[in-house]
C-alpha cells in the first residue's frame, strides 16, 4: 500500500534556539552557539517538549502509530526522535536522511541580522531585494534548495511498500516547506505562514496522500501543540536562527 501518512514534528527547543533568542535580546552581533550546528544539543525544555510527544504516540491508538521513524541527521532532531520513542515504547529503527538537515546558512553562520549588517553589508542588502525564499548566502542555501531536497525525499517517500505511517523529526523550515510543497502554495503565501504562523518546538504537523492533488500530499494538520499543553510542558515558538537570525537553531 505504502506510505498514506507523514506526521512532522519539528525538535524540541534547542540550546541553539536559547543562544539565538538571548542574542536577540541583547542586541549582539554573534550567536552564543555551544556547538558546531549539527551538534547543537536539546535544552531541558526540549527533552521535556520531545518526552511529552511520545506520551502523545503511545496514546494514539495501534493502527495510527508510526511504522517508521526518519530525521534529520542533526543532533537535536535525532533526540527528539529517540526520546519520544523511548517514552511510547515505540521499538522502530531511527532512518537518518541528509535532505532533512536545516538550512546551510554558509558565511553567516551564528550571526544575527545584525551580525551579517556588520560583518557583510553586501549580504545583508542582498538579502532584503532577493527576500530569504530566494536568498542564497555565500557558500549556503536558499529556501527554494531546500524545496528541491523536499520534493527528492518526498518522491522516494512514494516508492516506500512496507510502510505506512511515517514520523519525520526536523526542523522548522524544513516543516513548512513540506507544507508549501503539499498544498502547492506561492512564495508569498509560505513566507506570510512562516511569519505569522511559524512551526513551534516539538509541535505536529501531519500531510496524508490525496492521489488527486498535483502534489499527492494534502495538509490536514498544523503545528498541533496539545500534548504539550496536557503534559503541562512550556510551549515555545523560538524561530530557528536560520529563519531569521542568519544562523541555524
Amino acid at each position: 500500500m505504502g506510505v498514506s501518512e507523514i506526521v512532522l514534528v519539528r525538535h524540541g527547543q534547542s540550546l541553539g534556539n536559547v543562544a539565538a533568542e538571548a542574542a536577540y535580546r541583547d542586541k549582539a552581533e554573534r550567536i552564543d552557539v555551544p556547538a558546531r550546528d549539527p551538534d547543537v544539543d536539546l535544552s531541558d525544555t526540549g527533552v521535556e517538549q520531545a518526552q511529552a510527544l511520545g506520551a502523545w504516540l503511545a496514546s494514539l491508538p495501534t493502527d495510527q502509530q508510526p511504522d517508521a521513524v526518519w530525521s534529520s541527521p542533526y543532533v537535536r532532531a535525532k533526540r527528539t526522535a529517540q526520546e519520544a520513542l523511548a517514552t511510547a515504547k515505540l521499538d522502530l529503527p531511527l532512518r537518518i536522511d541528509e535532505r532533512l538537515r536545516d538550512r546551510d546558512m554558509g558565511i553567516t553562520d551564528a550571526l544575527t541580522a545584525a551580525g551579517i549588517r556588520a560583518k557583510y553589508p553586501d549580504e545583508a542588502a542582498r538579502r532584503e531585494w532577493l527576500d530569504k525564499f530566494y536568498y542564497r548566502p555565500l557558500g549556503g542555501e536558499s529556501w527554494a534548495d531546500m524545496v528541491l531536497r523536499i520534493r527528492s525525499l518526498l518522491n522516494d517517500v512514494e516508492k516506500v511498500q512496507d510502510h505506512q505511517r511515517l514520523l519525520i523529526s526536523a526542523h522548522d523550515v524544513v516543516i513548512l516547506l513540506f507544507v508549501y510543497v503539499a498544498e502547492d502554495m506561492t512564495e508569498e503565501t509560505i513566507l506570510e505562514k512562516g511569519r505569522t504562523d511559524g512551526v513551534r518546538n516539538a509541535t505536529v504537523t501531519r500531510i496524508v496522500r490525496d492521489e488527486e492533488r498535483f502534489s499527492r500530499w494534502r495538509v490536514v494538520d498544523y503545528n498541533l501543540d496539545t500534548h504539550l499543553t496536557d503534559a503541562g510542558v512550556t510551549v515555545t515558538d523560538q524561530p530557528g536562527a536560520s529563519d531569521e537570525v542568519g544562523a541555524d537553531a
